[in-house]
């Protein structure tokens, strides 16, 4: 969310910064509703001082055997209490649309941030390894899976409609060893605290790090209220939400492995084939919360976390510095990495990492006091897979494909697969 006091000085730039992003200008229809907003804030304000004023001026005007004032005053005190309650109304419905308008507006992007409309307009920052160089031919991860008998889409439909894949045999264990290689890096060589959090959360977090209230559409709803976590950047965020943290223990990094779950509202039609776009998917999460100094350095160190995860497997990847128009909601500079997939001859995303400044700390009210001047400031905060599991194991399967259709383990996953060194159709 951003700061109203920082819009009403800055004006144009907030316009100029939603005009990048491809949205409408909203400076003046915020100002509007903050300018309402102070009126009845201070309407309040008026009635109560001249409540409290007439009440000591009734006290005056009884010592001074006024019965006549006094009864006038007590009128006007009645009166001011019969009427005030409507004056507090009007101030939290004026406050309530400001906040809400100001919880739909997106992040300022950072000024070295390429402007573009869309994925076309990405820069590529740089790129790792090269492609897999066969005699034999590429296939899709649908296409290897079920031939090797592992992978039934079939069935996940019989059990809970389309986007949900059931992996059997040696293609889930290879999914949970490529769970499990991510966390165990990401804690012991990264330097990330594991977290095993709730996979259901309370609508205040899903505000806290944006999803709501502009993309509820996009999120499983309980019956109870609560929210299946898209990603566990919710909770790992929210870990410090309402809390004062001290400059000298920032920064703070946390990393989950969990399931996502996701309604995929606004792209029917795209990727139904295979498990590239699913309802439900595991991903290990990372999260920094940093102070304001030190945020876009921990975007450049949470890129390279994620990125030593492909190169330790392997896979030839591109990292792309996202454009304006590209943007997620509350990021302010987004790195997404782009794997190879050979079957599909093409990059798709793998990871994505954002730095969001303030942005979400003013969401949950998460701050720091200052070591120096012990001033109160919000939290940075930043988020990036590490990376997602599924699509993880769309690239392995792809790039380590062999030419009688096995495939071939990466070395970094051996340990986890039980002596298997490939995965092959049982006899």
């Amino acid at each position: 969310m951003l700061d109203i006091k920082w819009i009403r000085e800055n004006e144009g730039a907030l316009d100029a910064a939603l005009n990048k992003r491809g949205a409408e200008p909203m400076a003046a229809t915020l100002l509007a509703l903050d300018d309402k907003r102070r009126s009845v804030i201070q309407k309040l304000q008026d009635m109560q001082s001249r409540r409290n004023a007439a009440s000591k001026e009734i006290g005056i005007a009884l010592g001074q055997k006024n019965s006549e004032l006094a009864e006038k005053l007590k009128a006007e005190v009645a009166t001011i209490k019969e009427t005030m309650p409507v004056a507090e109304q009007e101030e939290r419905d004026a406050v309530a649309a400001l906040e809400d308008a100001l919880s739909r507006i997106p992040n300022i992007p950072f000024d070295d941030v390429p402007v573009g409309k869309d994925e076309h307009d990405n820069v590529v920052k740089h790129m790792v390894g090269e492609k897999p160089r066969w005699n034999h031919a590429a296939r899709e991860h649908y296409e290897i899976g079920e031939a090797l008998g592992m992978m039934d889409f079939e069935r996940a439909t019989k059990l809970s409609g389309s986007r949900f894949t059931v992996l059997t045999g040696q293609l889930a264990r290879l999914e949970r060893a490529l769970g499990q290689f991510m966390i165990n890096m990401h804690t012991t060589e990264h330097g990330y605290t594991e977290v095993s959090s709730p996979l259901m959360v309370k609508g205040d977090a899903m505000y806290g790090t944006g999803q709501l209230p502009k993309f509820e559409e996009d999120l499983f709803k309980t019956t109870d209220g609560r929210y299946l976590i898209p990603t566990a950047e919710v909770t790992l965020t929210n870990l410090v939400s309402g809390e004062i943290l001290e400059q000298e223990k920032l920064p703070l990094r946390f990393t989950a492995l969990t399931p996502s779950f996701r309604s995929e509202a606004g792209s029917a039609g795209r990727d139904t084939r295979g498990m590239l776009r699913q309802h439900q998917f595991w991903k290990c999460e990372l999260v920094s919360i940093t102070d304001q100094e030190s945020s876009i350095a921990e975007h450049e160190r949470m890129t390279e976390c994620a990125e030593n995860m492909l190169k330790r497997l392997g896979l030839h990847f591109r990292t792309m510095t996202l454009c304006t128009g590209d943007m997620g909601f509350g990021a302010r500079k987004t790195y997404d990495i782009e794997v190879w997939l050979p079957g599909q001859d093409t990059y798709r995303e793998i990871s994505s990492c954002s730095v969001c400044g303030d942005f979400q700390g003013r969401r949950m009210n998460a701050r720091y006091r200052a070591k120096d001047d012990k001033t109160l400031k919000f939290v940075h905060t930043l988020n990036g897979s590490g990376v997602a599991v599924g699509r993880c194991l769309i690239a392995v399967m792809e790039n380590y494909l062999n030419e009688d259709g096995s495939v071939t383990i990466p070395d970094a996953l051996l340990p986890y697969m039980g002596g298997l060194t490939k995965i092959e159709r049982a006899a």
